[in-house]
């Protein structure tokens, strides 16, 4: 329809269902409205839409006019009312927030749907309490059925474990990697979702880091820097040489500074990055704040786009193949633990202590529970991962002056391997394509 209204949505035809599915409509229960946000591409209007009576697309036909002008016309509609693209007209958050106080014991009006976030400054209030937030992201192995998902991450929590087998292959591997968890690409050729996928990190950098107030080229180099440091945390310094192409022995400037951290918070609100925050045991600990998080990508295969790589490239280089890999499960894990219980922020984190100890994820739980896992794409590192999980419970549990519980699980997730089993010492040796929520 040219005016972007929508009465009587029907559930998609083609739509997949979500794992988020399940707290959207828990909060539609709970909230006057609901944000679902994620990256531009990921599903979250088919999502929205198949959870809605109506919707309004805020950047179609006149729309984008008449919401500017009065914000109340994107709340009409059958409800629970999809709000698209919400951002683009940032006055529509207080708008529904308003509304939402005046619903009274009614719940679920308004989902609003969103690819990135307005300046803080743009909205004069939280939401808190009217607005739940959920966080979407692209599909994961077990929403594509490229993962049985027979090993449950809910059920590893549980203390519940069948060994189960899984399909296998390195060559498969890396074509989920290079094609993404993108529902539109999902059964493209790896190839052909990659063109696809280097116009999408175009319309980025030409169209929305300038609405952003970014800089353009500033911007690809700084993209390519974290893609280069795939999964590190890395330090403000060098992704500012890189960014800038300094040598060691020249000094970074403080504009220099300021611009990457503004970058940085663009491709955080755009959710292009996702930054994992460092794990310490002790919930009220100093160092918790200080140590420096690691960077993903959404997607994996946004950083095989912005390196150049193929199928091919992948398996020819080992290591990033490893880091590329390590995006993936991230990406899964991130799905499968923000499942687990609705109201943590942020479950997925990392650990590593001053004697370079580390677990490249650790899964936490508002009752105190939690979980580590490292991430190795072949099976041959398996025993010294698992070894070195037992030494992080030994260091972290060991403590009497800590009180840390023993952690609920400990695995180490696998990109090959076709049988997913519990090893002597207790560690679960779980291959990705056995994983799910």
């Amino acid at each position: 329809m040219s005016s972007g209204k929508t009465i009587g949505v029907p559930r998609p035809a083609a739509y997949t269902p979500r794992i988020v599915d399940r707290q959207i409509e828990k909060y539609l229960g709970l909230f006057g409205a609901v944000e679902v946000s994620g990256a531009k591409w990921c599903g979250k209007t088919w999502s929205s839409l198949a959870h809605a009576a109506s919707v309004t697309y805020v950047d179609r036909g006149a729309n984008l006019q008449i919401i500017q002008a009065d914000p109340a016309y994107a709340l009409a509609g059958d409800r629970p009312h999809v709000i698209d693209e919400w951002q683009r007209v940032p006055a529509i958050w207080d708008t529904v927030r308003h509304a939402s106080d005046e619903l009274g014991e009614a719940k679920g009006a308004w989902i609003l749907t969103g690819s990135s976030t307005p300046n803080k400054d743009k909205t004069a209030h939280s939401g808190a309490g009217r607005i739940g937030r959920v966080r979407m992201h692209p599909m994961t192995l077990a929403e594509t059925g490229e993962s049985s998902g027979r090993v449950s991450l809910a059920g590893l929590f549980r203390g519940e474990f069948e060994p189960c087998q899984c399909d296998n292959g390195i060559e498969s591997l890396a074509r989920l990697a290079v094609r993404g968890g993108w529902p539109a690409e999902r059964t493209a050729q790896p190839g052909d979702a990659q063109i696809v996928l280097r116009d999408y990190m175009e319309s980025i950098f030409i169209q929305s880091i300038p609405r952003l107030g970014g800089n353009e080229s500033t911007a690809r180099r700084l993209a390519l820097s974290l893609a280069r440091n795939l999964g590190q945390s890395t330090k403000a310094d060098t992704l500012i040489r890189d960014t800038y192409a300094l040598g060691s022995a020249e000094t970074t400037s403080e504009s220099q500074r300021k611009e990457v951290a503004g970058l940085l918070d663009i491709f955080t609100r755009l959710f292009l990055v996702d930054e994992v925050p460092g794990w310490v045991p002790a919930s009220r600990s100093p160092k918790r704040m200080r140590v420096k998080p690691k960077r993903y990508f959404a997607d994996p295969s946004l950083p095989v786009a912005l390196l150049g790589l193929s199928c091919e490239a992948l398996l020819q280089d080992w290591q990033s193949f490893g880091l590329v890999f390590e995006n993936l499960v991230m990406r899964d894990l991130d799905v499968y633990s923000r499942a687990l219980d609705f109201g943590m922020s942020s479950p997925l984190r990392y650990y590593r202590d001053d004697s370079d100890l580390e677990a490249d994820a650790i899964i936490e739980r508002p009752d105190g529970n939690w979980a580590a896992i490292e991430i190795k794409v072949s099976l041959d590192k398996v025993d010294e991962a698992a070894s070195q999980l037992l030494r992080i419970r030994k260091k972290v549990c060991g403590s009497a002056v800590a009180r840390v519980r023993e952690p609920a699980f400990l695995a180490v997730v696998t990109g090959m391997g076709e049988v997913a089993y519990r090893r002597s010492d207790g560690v679960y040796v779980i291959p990705i394509r056995a994983l799910g929520a």
